[in-house]
């Protein structure tokens, strides 16, 4: 009880919440990162997965890459890149963090291509599209939902992620953490972790909004109709 009521006490107080190590610069930093980490990762994963799921080809090698990328150990990463012309600071941890977001990119991303309706893409032959503008007026849009599911779940298991950067000399939230225990100020630890847990909820929530309010129409109806009748059986 003795860390709650200091952590309760040190986010209370107005002097941590300014300056270039306030709550909000740290929060601003710690954003600015996972957004980064996020970037590169779609960058690679989300082409690949494209071309794989839309060719319906490399699932295996698909499910083997990812896996293998999930077993690489972030905090490992950032130790070896920090022995690297790398460096310490922000630029191990980014990097370290988009190799543990492409997992959950990929994969949605290439089952969703993948698992597409037959029948839709049979239409869209049939109405003499051409398989790019099948892909992208099709196949994509009825991908979406677990294109975005994929987007979403990294991006959360980044920002919980990025807090390792204070062990290489890195910012973001994971400094109040780090301070906490070179301090013995455990309620300053209680205080990081929640920041970072409540910046995790709030991201989750956010961008839940935002893949409904990118899904078409049409599929929303769809899936409530799904979900409708799953209730009712």
């Amino acid at each position: 009880m003795d860390a709650v009521r200091e952590a309760l006490v040190w986010l209370n107080d107005p002097l941590n919440w300014s300056g270039p190590q306030g709550i909000v610069s740290l929060t601003v930093e710690h954003l600015t990162m996972s957004l980064v980490a996020v970037g590169l990762a779609a960058l690679v994963a989300l082409p690949i997965g494209v071309w794989l799921g839309h060719r319906q080809v490399g699932g295996t090698a698909t499910v083997v890459v990812a896996n293998a990328t999930r077993a690489l150990p972030t905090l490992a990463l950032l130790l070896i890149f920090a022995t690297t012309g790398i460096g310490f600071g922000n630029r191990p941890t980014v990097i370290a963090a988009a190799i543990f977001a492409i997992p959950p990119i990929l994969s949605n991303t290439y089952t969703g291509l993948r698992d597409v309706d037959p029948a839709a893409r049979d239409a869209a032959n049939g109405m003499g599209m051409s398989p790019m503008r099948s892909l992208l007026q099709v196949e994509l849009p009825l991908a979406l939902p677990l294109v975005g599911a994929g987007l979403r779940t990294s991006a959360i298991q980044v920002i919980a992620t990025i807090p390792l950067a204070a062990l290489v000399g890195g910012g973001g939230l994971g400094v109040i953490i780090n301070n906490g225990f070179a301090l013995q100020s455990y309620g300053e630890v209680l205080a990081g972790g929640v920041l970072v847990a409540v910046l995790c909820l709030v991201a989750e929530a956010v961008l839940a909004i935002v893949q409904r309010l990118a899904t078409p129409p049409a599929i929303r109806a769809r899936d409530a109709a799904s979900r409708e009748r799953a209730n009712a059986g």
